[in-house]
């Protein structure tokens, strides 16, 4: 009786043998592209992915940004891809749990239309101040802006619908302000304004801001998070500042609608060792951003609980939703 394996080894020379390896062969050589539509340490941590990606797979991978809209021009790339695994997004969870409250029509399903893959991590966002107010805490820019009325404006990134964007309005709310909003789609222009005297606050992702803070161009005056930031220990939270709130947001890798439940694992194993790797921790913290190991099935838990708590702050601020 001819066994299975010897079957196999007979056909192993056959042109439809040659064929599929040549096939695998050309799979495993083709790039992946890692999208990212937002920069400063969002652009660094992609690339933190896109190495560990390609360590793990053993296949060529790009990391590609695609800034504009609110990181939806980066998220379009992967909406529209195949379900192949060769495109991918990393994206904060703002797309997923804030917009949908925040604009009338979106070009995309945030549960439909993405694959969540891995949860990657969290981190604060920080409020800051310049020459313009001369305040040297959190309660001296609160009395600034109360002075000013509607006059006084805040800036964020990366603009409308974001963390940053909210938490200025809950500011706004807590402590009885009317704070203009001025989007800023890149961190960096929104601090040269700041620095510059052009801007009173500006309110970002940490970690562009801390060598500003440190040399004395722009003064940090609260981080968004529970607790003190190990890149800024002199800055205090929120709360420590006065104010009762806190937040922060979480970042995640996703695919293209559709993609095979083998294939997510895979990708989802690949990332693990940014997890067990001190040394990436190091870079990642380096960044301000706090590990956060999930599963895709977890991460879009996680985005459907953050939906619910700002639909009611959208609510509760007032805010009429635009345009997509």
């Amino acid at each position: 009786m001819i066994t299975r394996r010897e079957v196999l080894r007979a056909m192993a020379g056959t042109p439809i043998a040659l064929a599929a390896q040549r096939a695998a062969a050309q799979e495993d050589r083709q790039v992946i592209t890692v999208f990212v539509g937002a920069a400063s340490s969002m652009d660094f941590t992609a690339r933190v992915i896109a190495e560990q990606l390609q360590t793990s797979l053993g296949r060529p991978v790009i990391m590609q940004a695609k800034l504009g809209a609110g990181q939806r021009l980066a998220l379009g790339e992967v909406r529209r891809a195949a379900p192949d695994g060769r495109t991918l997004v990393y994206a904060t969870s703002g797309p997923f749990a804030i917009y949908p409250h925040v604009y009338t029509k979106l070009d995309y399903d945030p549960d439909r239309d993405f694959t969540p893959i891995a949860g990657i991590s969290t981190f604060d966002v920080a409020i800051s101040t310049g020459p313009m107010t001369g305040a040297t805490t959190l309660k001296e820019m609160i009395a600034w802006a109360r002075a000013q009325g509607p006059q006084a404006v805040f800036g964020s990134a990366p603009g409308n619908g974001s963390l940053s964007h909210f938490l200025g309005i809950s500011v706004n709310l807590a402590a009885d302000l009317k704070m203009t909003h001025v989007p800023y789609k890149d961190s960096g222009v929104g601090l040269i304004d700041l620095a510059s005297a052009r801007l009173p606050m500006m309110i970002t992702g940490l970690s562009p801001q801390v060598e500003l803070h440190k040399a004395g161009k722009i003064r940090l005056l609260a981080v968004s998070g529970e607790q003190r930031s190990p890149l800024v220990p002199d800055v205090p939270t929120l709360k420590e500042a006065g104010l009762n709130l806190s937040s922060s947001t979480s970042t995640g890798l996703f695919g293209p609608p559709r993609m095979a439940p083998e294939l997510v694992q895979r990708i989802h194993a690949a990332l693990q060792p940014i997890f067990s790797n001190a040394a990436t921790q190091e870079k990642l913290a380096q960044q301000g951003m706090v590990p956060w190991q999930r599963t895709g099935a977890q991460l879009a838990a996680s985005l459907v609980e953050e939906r619910k708590r700002f639909e009611a702050l959208v609510k509760a601020s007032g805010m009429v939703p635009e345009a997509g």
